[in-house]
């Protein structure tokens, strides 16, 4: 579904503030892969997921989803393939639109408009059987607007609305990381119920080693702009933070691992 091979990227390229992001990544995702991606700050972990959406052009190689090259394509034309969300729970629904309009919005998404009623009965009972899976309660509250939600029900939205057209990948860039722990938890369960009854196709960045160990069917930690761990089957769920901790050290040299990475 996801074929990254061999990029690159590098910001500031010829300057004393010139960075390599990107050296060199390949990656494949079969259909249904639920990727946990993990990594200290600077480690390439967000261009990776912004590379593959589109938002920055690679310097060299090439960007493949579901068959379809998309190296070259604009972050707008990617749009069709690629469900995200992001780590900021505002960005991703309109806040002075009600509930039922945002779901309508991301409903008829790359649709033709027509001059048709807004939204119809059978369309709000479809919306409410959705909202349920979220246990939120927000299916009974379809005419509230969306900016009186909290963040984690936000959050929790705007996921839906990312997955309601079954999108051929999902990106989550730390979608829970401005959330406090409980409300964490309970979207990153969301997440696990949505992805498996789709068989979304997923790649998840994280800060939360114990997160990417728990969700997922692989885990990959990346370290100056390259993968540094792929994990995957029996040895991902037989993984501790302990160990991982253990198999950074080794590629990376080092005893210190960032701050971040021990969150719990």
């Amino acid at each position: 579904m996801l074929e990254i091979q061999n990029i690159y990227k590098t910001f500031n390229a010829g300057t004393v503030n010139e960075k390599t992001a990107l050296n060199g990544v390949s990656l494949t995702l079969d259909d249904g892969d639920f990727v946990t991606v993990i990594g200290g700050n600077g480690a390439g972990k967000s261009t990776l997921l912004n590379a593959v959406a589109g938002v920055w052009q690679v310097d060299e190689g090439s960007v493949t989803i579901d068959g379809t090259n998309v190296t070259r394509l604009p972050e707008h034309k990617r749009a069709k393939f690629i469900g995200r969300v992001f780590q900021d729970p505002m960005m991703g629904t309109a806040a002075t639109m009600q509930i039922e309009e945002n779901l309508a919005l991301a409903m008829r998404r790359g649709k033709a408009r027509t001059l048709r009623a807004g939204i119809t009965k059978a369309e709000r009972e479809r919306y409410r059987e959705l909202l349920k899976i979220l246990d939120l309660g927000l299916e009974n509250r379809l005419t509230s607007k969306v900016g009186l939600l909290s963040g984690g029900q936000r959050q929790a939205l705007t996921l839906l609305m990312a997955t309601l057209q079954r999108p051929k990948l999902l990106l989550l860039d730390e979608h829970t990381a401005a959330l406090d722990p409980k409300t964490a938890a309970k979207v990153l369960d969301t997440t696990e119920k949505i992805v498996q009854r789709d068989k979304l196709t997923t790649l998840m960045i994280t800060h939360n080693m114990r997160d990417a160990i728990a969700h997922g069917n692989r885990l990959i930690m990346m370290y100056e702009g390259r993968i540094a761990i792929d994990v995957s089957g029996e040895a991902k769920k037989k993984l501790t933070v302990e160990g991982l901790l253990e198999m950074f050290s080794k590629v990376s040299g080092s005893t210190e691992a960032d701050d971040k990475l021990l969150l719990s």
